[in-house]
């Protein structure tokens, strides 16, 4: 029989082993319009904005789609205490947002039915707002872009 490996914890105390992780959300020709539409859903406050024509060094010849030069090649922003990055991407593709979604906690009953409502604007509500055992209200809404939100005041 073989004695169990015993993992060293991690020393979580050196600036090497602090770790973020962000999300970076690509909108494939829509960003602009998504950032527009996360201020007044969300309140998001964009806090950096790249335009690809602005870029210090250009882009590879053929790496963007015709009329990309005006897109946004990287923005930052916040929502609440939450940084996220988004950008155009190099296609027109649609975006694909498969297999998560961004979870947004707010602070009353109130907030959560308006911000449902503005995300489902043009989007798809997956779970209508509810009381559920974990939270005052929760619902599930996919936006206009595809981007799929869960929405939850904690009990």
């Amino acid at each position: 029989m073989r004695a169990a490996r015993k993992n060293p914890e991690p020393d979580m105390s050196t600036p090497q082993s602090r770790r973020v992780i962000q999300p970076y959300l690509f909108f494939n020709g829509r960003c602009d319009e998504a950032l527009a539409f996360y201020r007044g859903a969300i309140g998001a406050e964009v806090l950096e904005l790249m335009r690809f024509k602005d870029s210090p060094e250009p882009p590879p010849p053929g790496m963007l789609a015709p009329g990309f030069e005006e897109k946004v090649m990287h923005a930052e922003f916040r929502v609440g205490e939450t940084m996220l990055m988004a950008a155009d991407g190099c296609s027109g593709e649609a975006p694909g947002f498969q297999s998560f979604s961004l979870s947004l906690s707010v602070g009353s009953e109130a907030e959560a039915e308006r911000v449902f409502a503005a995300l489902a604007d043009g989007g798809k509500v997956r779970m209508a707002l509810t009381k559920t055992f974990w939270s005052l209200r929760f619902g599930m809404v996919e936006d206009r872009f595809g981007l799929g939100w869960m929405i939850n005041v904690p009990a």
